[in-house]
């Protein structure tokens, strides 16, 4: 199995399916990175925030796998915009690397305003060679904006939530107009537009599963997508949507099924620190 890949804006290459572990507990984490590992996925993300980094580093220490094939994304958390740096070296440690191919900013959090600075430390990093790309999570374009107008490098990713009932449009078309790789977090809904009829009706008649539609339609869309699961079976079933297309028609149905359904927080409100 050959796994696209993105040409990020820095001309790194990142699988265009990866395995996310948002809220897989740290001691759950080695055995589904493990399972992904073995299914094919060689890309995986994480974040400080999530708690596993351990659990994803004891899985890639004992995986064999060469460095070199995989691709690590870990993120900063919003406690940690003043110190990047620090918190990025605590990242390795508990992965057991020494880098990650990309390092997000996992939220603006734009009342505590500190997300320039964590932008400036994380462009340090990538500077000084120990990340291969840099960029941000959760950023609307008005926060693109102000980290642009900074004049420095232009983010490679913006990873959102994005799924049929949230589709984020205008971010979309942001990170387009800057050369931002899209990413899509909670590419299913956490579940919710499994049993959506557009989409069974498709899955039906292409004797497929909803999640498979669902994360085709993201891929024929030029997005990266990084599903989550902790049962094996559903983990290898994710990686099974290279083998079909939909049609032109299936891809309009869905577009039309937003609704702005979000399932997480808002990134112009949401300020956890």
């Amino acid at each position: 199995m050959t796994i696209p890949t993105i040409t990020l804006n820095n001309g790194v290459a990142m699988p265009q399916l990866g395995f996310g572990v948002f809220q897989v507990p740290n001691d759950e984490t080695e055995a589904a990175v493990t399972a992904a590992l073995e299914a094919g996925y060689r890309s995986i993300d994480t974040a400080a925030v999530y708690g596993n980094e351990a659990g994803v580093g004891h899985a890639l220490a004992k995986s064999g796998i060469a460095r070199e094939e995989l691709f690590i994304t870990t993120k900063l958390w919003s406690s940690d915009h003043e110190r990047p740096v620090e918190a990025y070296e605590k990242s390795l440690e508990l992965l057991g690397l020494d880098h990650v191919d990309l390092y997000l900013i996992h939220w603006p959090t734009p009342a505590r305003d500190l997300y320039l600075g964590a932008w400036q430390g994380l462009e340090e990093l990538y500077a000084a060679g120990r990340v291969r790309a840099i960029g941000v999570s959760n950023f609307l374009p008005e926060h693109l904006d102000r980290i642009v107008a900074l004049g420095g490098t232009v983010p490679a990713v913006n990873q959102i939530e994005l799924h049929p009932a949230l589709q984020q449009r205008a971010t979309v078309a942001a990170n387009d107009g800057l050369g931002i790789a899209t990413e899509a977090w909670s590419p299913l809904a956490q579940g919710a537009m499994l049993q959506e009829p557009v989409i069974t009706t498709v899955a039906d008649r292409l004797g497929r599963t909803p999640a498979q539609v669902i994360l085709r339609w993201h891929l024929q869309q030029g997005r990266i997508v990084i599903p989550k699961s902790v049962t094996p079976a559903r983990i290898a079933q994710n990686l099974d949507v290279l083998g079909f297309d939909l049609a032109d028609a299936d891809l309009a149905a869905i577009d039309a099924l937003e609704s702005e359904g979000r399932t997480g927080p808002d990134p112009a409100t949401f300020n956890a620190a």
